[in-house]
């Protein structure tokens, strides 16, 4: 059995080579665009390819038997057209939540005749270091929309759930739906991880075209799709759901436990 990791130098990716490696997986092949940046441990064996360029990807395929199938909606059929050529029996896919801009690749993966294991994770917990310069510098945080709430996760959990369903059949034809442990309002994270820092970090609220502004620099198109996604989550909050905890046989990481993992970004 041979697993090949796709973006295995991404946020999550290399988090499950770890989590592989932890829980004695067989061969493990890693795809990267470089290998010296990617840092991988020894017996992973490298391949250099990338899923953003699919004509890199068929010799990566070559004896695999599960793909852990990272998310680029746009080159997702060439993947897995690529996968199911090479002989690959199962993908194990990280996907999004219903309706998302990720979750096209589904369909694509279940057209495929292939067995697949959805993964649909909510926000990643890292995003809150959007905050992180303001309560820094300011030690205020100013956005929009202060009432969103949503279930963020952590990386580290989603690499050992994607590790969990590589190595176990049994998952097969399954979508997990992946979120943190608590649905927490934008006041209730800053407030967290002002706290972790030991300091108090008041909340100002602005308007949507004023947080969208703040955060176009970064964003780029992508700001106005991030702040209006944060309005609908003031009326419909994100929502716990038990496939993490039941997944990894323990409770997931909390928001808590994150921001003072990582304190020294804002601190």
């Amino acid at each position: 059995m041979t697993i090949l990791v796709t973006g295995a130098t991404g946020n999550v990716g290399r988090l499950v080579v770890d989590e592989l490696i932890d829980r004695n997986a067989p061969a493990i092949r890693a795809l990267t665009v470089d290998p010296d940046r990617a840092k991988l441990p020894a017996g992973v064996e490298v391949a250099v390819g990338s899923i953003h360029k699919p004509a890199t990807v068929p010799a990566a395929l070559a004896g695999v038997t599960t793909l852990y199938l990272a998310p680029h909606p746009p080159t997702a059929q060439a993947i897995v057209d690529h996968a199911v050529a090479a002989g690959v029996q199962r993908i194990v896919d990280l996907t999004g939540p219903a309706g998302s801009w990720w979750d096209e690749i589904e369909p694509i993966v279940e057209a495929s005749g292939l067995a697949w294991t959805h993964l649909k994770p909510g926000e990643f917990m890292p995003n809150a270091t959007v905050w992180a310069d303001r309560i820094k510098t300011r030690r205020e945080v100013r956005d929009a929309y202060p009432q969103a709430a949503n279930a963020m996760i952590d990386l580290g959990d989603i690499a050992a759930a994607a590790a969990v369903a590589v190595l176990d059949e049994s998952h097969s034809g399954q979508a997990y739906p992946l979120t943190g442990p608590e649905s927490l309002t934008k006041v209730e994270k800053i407030t967290i991880m002002g706290r972790a820092i030991g300091a108090d970090v008041p909340f100002v609220e602005i308007s949507r075209d004023e947080a969208i502004a703040q955060l176009a620099p970064t964003m780029g198109d992508y700001a106005e799709w991030y702040v209006d996604g944060a309005k609908d989550l003031v009326d419909h909050p994100q929502q716990v759901d038990p496939a993490l905890p039941k997944l990894l046989g323990r409770p997931a990481v909390t928001f808590t436990q994150w921001a003072e993992a990582n304190a020294h970004q804002w601190r």
